[in-house]
């Protein structure tokens, strides 16, 4: 049901540099790209994200309450996400780890918890077995 998610920047090349790298570690690249806007994901698939000056001309401001979550492969690419994040200019949310206890089947959420240079949160998860 999910087609994308936008985040507002006020810094379109900062934003580009974060989510590119973010992109690249989940085997993704741009899809669209405008003087204001860019989006990253597949043409035809999976969600994708895009990061966007705001349309009116104000400032760019973080949702309270919003946040993007990212579907990872494997506990080490949640550890790598989360790395990259902050070494793209993000800021840490929570560092990886499980979240909760497991459910009757042994699945936990696991998860870490960043936020890009403009102060959006995003979380990278998997739901995995044990923890």
């Amino acid at each position: 049901m999910l087609g994308y998610v936008t985040v507002g920047t006020n810094d379109l090349e900062r934003a580009a540099r974060f989510y590119d790298a973010i992109a690249a570690e989940m085997g993704v690249g741009r899809m669209m790209e405008f003087d204001t806007f860019i989006a990253w994901g597949e043409m035809h698939g999976a969600p994708g994200i895009a990061a966007t000056r705001p349309y009116d001309g104000k400032a760019a401001t973080v949702g309270n309450g919003m946040m993007v979550a990212l579907e990872a492969s494997s506990k080490e690419q949640v550890h790598r996400l989360h790395e990259i994040a902050l070494a793209k200019g993000g800021s840490d949310e929570g560092a990886p780890g499980p979240r909760g206890e497991p459910d009757a089947s042994g699945t936990v959420f696991y998860a870490a918890y960043f936020r890009d240079p403009d102060g959006n949160k995003l979380n990278a998860f998997l739901m995995a077995p044990g923890a």
